[in-house]
């Protein structure tokens, strides 16, 4: 089922208007302080939003997930990364990224690689985080995923996928197994944290791809 298109007012940001996308929204609030906004299920409620400026209740909403939440107004970790995967298809052309919570600054970026899959890019961006971090010796920073099956591949320490080898995603494999060999060989303290949601919006590291 395809999903509903959406639109983002934004109030306070580099420029204030209505707009069709996460992507084009988040140019305008990414970096920017106290910025403000919101998204709404058609234009016209949008636009009336837009029209009426922002307020408190604004922000207010029966249906967390139907909007994208302000990081400044949530109880997130502030020293701390989050990291998300995007795949066009399954397998498909599949990236990942790691980013500061605080303000979406995008700290790696790998990809695309071909025959991929969602699971094994989450994966992939947590192990990529982990090794990120103890070669900095920060390991108080705290690590949020979106992808309950990612931390669960890393807590066994392994990718439990049933993706199948092909010619196009060699390199892929190269990297499960080697994140698979970092983890047996390495210890880590950082926190690797579940993000709601259905609480707090999108994940920071979101590609807006949905």
């Amino acid at each position: 089922m395809a999903k509903k298109q959406k639109y983002y007012v934004v109030w306070d940001g580099l420029t204030p208007g209505v707009y069709d996308s996460w992507a084009k929204c988040q140019q305008q609030i990414k970096g920017y302080p106290n910025a403000k906004y919101k998204s709404y299920p058609s234009r016209e409620a949008a636009e009336e939003a837009y029209s009426s400026g922002y307020s408190p209740a604004s922000k207010k909403s029966r249906k967390p997930a139907d909007h994208h939440v302000h990081l400044f107004e949530i109880p997130f970790e502030k020293n701390s990364i989050s990291v998300d995967a995007a795949c066009s298809g399954n397998p498909g052309i599949m990236e990942y990224r790691g980013v500061y919570t605080t303000d979406g600054t995008e700290i790696f970026r790998q990809g695309p690689f071909h025959d991929g899959t969602n699971n094994i890019g989450e994966f992939l961006a947590l192990v990529h985080a982990l090794a990120w971090l103890k070669n900095l010796g920060k390991e108080d920073v705290v690590i949020y995923s979106d992808s309950r099956t990612a931390m669960a591949w890393l807590r066994n320490k392994k990718a439990k996928t049933t993706l199948r080898h092909t010619s196009r995603n060699k390199k892929l494999f190269e990297l499960i197994h080697r994140a698979e060999a970092w983890l047996r060989n390495n210890r880590y303290g950082n926190p690797v944290v579940k993000w709601p949601t259905e609480e707090w919006g999108e994940i920071p590291a979101d590609f807006g791809r949905k």
